[in-house]
């Protein structure tokens, strides 16, 4: 039990000094993975990503989606220069890139490398769906979410070590009882939840990004309501609690919540809405 409080205490203050505070979310997350190894390694993976998949260019889906980027990426640096936070972007290469695949889904890898799939273009069907989507992944990679979901899987990898060593004179059916409870806790308990809070938070970021770049948040109420049908019509819509995503429900109420917010925030830059 010594060995367990020595681990303990080391891991405490392993994170205790590991955490830096985002502008966008204004907490302290955990940073146990420095940006500074992430993104030459997020670069590297979304080149190769794109050698090994077909890239659609010189379309207008392909130019609406650079457009829209483009609008998303300035109002972020206008909302940073606005709040104080100069050059918190200097580091990031954006990068938007069309891909034909029939998966209904986009993303943002650390550093501002956008992919988006030809499949969820018949759902997003405009630009403000477009901005909704686009908002939504560039606002991951603006809180450092990868970062954190990095650190986090260390963080549980070191935990799990730490039980180890605290069982280590255990009979061999109290470890795995033991080793299987601690895995279910820090997922359903931890991971999971942790993963649908930044599902949130990149909601209300993405919300107010895609306000200040010129279009009506309301359109993202639209775009998910959207999805939501889509979903239906899929069934891939899986219970809340054992998924990574809050619950379409969940999610369009918390927008309707947070749109009044979203317009103050683009009006502090002259953007109004009816």
């Amino acid at each position: 039990m010594n060995n367990y409080k020595i681990v303990f205490s080391l891991l405490l203050l392993f994170v205790v000094f590991s955490c830096a505070k985002n502008p966008f979310t204004g907490k302290n997350t955990l940073a146990l993975v420095p940006n500074s190894e992430i993104l030459p390694s997020a670069f590297q993976q979304y080149s190769q990503f794109l050698k090994e998949n077909k890239v659609i260019v010189g379309t207008m889906e392909a130019k609406s989606i650079e457009v829209v980027g483009k609008k998303i990426k300035d109002a972020a640096e206008k909302w940073l220069n606005a709040n104080g936070y100069e050059g918190y972007l200097k580091d990031y290469q954006w990068e938007y890139k069309l891909v034909n695949s029939k998966e209904v889904n986009a993303w943002c890898m650390p550093g501002g490398k956008i992919v988006v799939y030809s499949g969820i273009l018949p759902i997003t069907k405009d630009e403000a769906g477009l901005a909704t989507v686009l908002g939504h992944e560039v606002s991951h990679a603006l809180a450092n979410h990868g970062q954190q979901r990095m650190s986090a899987g260390l963080l549980q990898e070191i935990g799990s070590a730490g039980v180890k060593v605290a069982l280590d004179n255990k009979t061999a059916q109290t470890q795995q009882i033991a080793m299987t409870a601690y895995g279910a806790v820090t997922q359903y308990g931890g991971m999971l939840p942790f993963s649908r809070s930044h599902e949130s938070e990149a909601d209300r970021i993405g919300l107010t990004l895609m306000a200040i770049a010129g279009y009506n948040p309301e359109n993202a109420v639209v775009f998910w309501e959207r999805m939501s049908a889509n979903s239906a019509v899929s069934g891939k819509a899986s219970p809340e609690f054992l998924s990574t995503h809050p619950s379409d429900a969940t999610r369009i109420a918390a927008l309707k919540a947070l749109i009044p917010q979203a317009k103050l925030e683009a009006a502090k830059f002259g953007i109004t809405f009816k």
